[in-house]
């Protein structure tokens, strides 16, 4: 930036700061597109990325008070958005039916890549669920799930009744299920969000 830039940049602050709506327009014709862009990148649709950025500058308006026109202004406007980004993911953590909502959203503008990454996502958490169960459930579920055998097979194999294998397998799959719900907002932040802060 240059000398001029800088004290044109610095008028224009001072001036947000009092609340000049044209000052606050300079700003936001000159950072919404990289703003958007860079919100675009972290979740990957264009919907939420445009909306995210509509919450960024309507912070900057109402905080313009807080601005100190001698510190940068592009770095804490992206420390503003990296806010406002955390505070969206924190959301879907707590909301439902706004996970529904993005779940449709991510099917509706899916790639490939994007299936493979999700995927992937999903098998870490199942794996983590598979090594949170006590070790003969988890060695139960294993060989019946993951390798295939049937109840009888492994009854034989660990000198225990089938009737004990199926409780066992009820039990681990009930413990999976409630933990994969547990953690699905992981599943669906890592779905829309491979490339966070790249």
């Amino acid at each position: 930036m240059t000398q001029l830039e800088h004290d044109s940049e610095l008028e224009y602050l001072h001036r947000l700061k009092e609340g000049d709506q044209q000052a606050f327009i300079h700003f936001y014709d000159t950072f919404k597109l990289p703003i958007y862009r860079k919100l675009l990148k972290m979740v990957r649709i264009p919907g939420i990325a445009e909306e995210l950025t509509q919450d960024v500058f309507v912070k900057i308006w109402d905080k313009r008070a807080l601005i100190d026109p001698e510190q940068s202004f592009r770095s804490y406007l992206y420390r503003i958005a990296q806010h406002i980004l955390y505070d969206f993911y924190r959301k879907i953590a707590r909301d439902e039916r706004l996970q529904d909502e993005i779940r449709l959203l991510v099917l509706n503008e899916h790639t490939p890549t994007d299936d493979w990454l999700f995927l992937k996502e999903t098998q870490n958490i199942l794996d983590q669920a598979i090594s949170s169960l006590p070790e003969q459930q988890r060695q139960i579920y294993t060989r019946c799930k993951i390798d295939g055998k049937s109840y009888k097979e492994v009854a034989l194999e660990l000198g225990i009744s089938v009737h004990t294998i199926s409780t066992h397998m009820t039990r681990a799959s009930k413990k999976i299920q409630d933990f994969i719900t547990k953690y699905q907002h992981l599943i669906l932040i890592s779905g829309i969000c491979s490339t966070f802060l790249k």
